[in-house]
């Protein structure tokens, strides 16, 4: 399914089961797999996984191309804080959209956000 001859085909793959959905979306021949507690908001979801890909391709243009399976993993600690930001932000807006109706627990998501909040 993820072989080369199918790299470019998919766009993206949902799958809804147990107490998670998983979201695999592929842009610029990247995959970003997001597992969400079935209940977390998903509105828009695919846009922000995608703009998600966007700023790490941005970022990392050239150690894409470069491939180095050696690579120092520390490199992408930028991404990492930029991606809680982009998950704090994404929750704020939907807190608002739903005026405060959002409850719960959204599983590693809120523990994401609150290691955020606390550094």
């Amino acid at each position: 399914m993820f072989g080369n001859e199918n790299m470019g085909k998919i766009e993206e793959i949902i799958i809804k089961g147990l107490d998670i959905q998983m979201i695999i979306v592929n842009k610029y021949d990247l995959f970003l797999i997001a597992i969400m507690d079935k209940d977390f908001a998903k509105n828009d979801i695919h846009s922000e996984a995608e703009k998600a890909l966007d700023v790490f391709f941005k970022i990392y243009r050239s150690e894409i191309k470069t491939s180095d399976p050696n690579q120092d993993i520390s490199v992408f600690l930028p991404f990492k804080k930029a991606l809680y930001r982009q998950i704090q932000d994404y929750t704020e807006r939907i807190e608002k959209a739903d005026q405060g109706t959002l409850k719960g627990d959204f599983g590693f998501f809120s523990e994401a956000i609150a290691k955020m909040r606390n550094s």
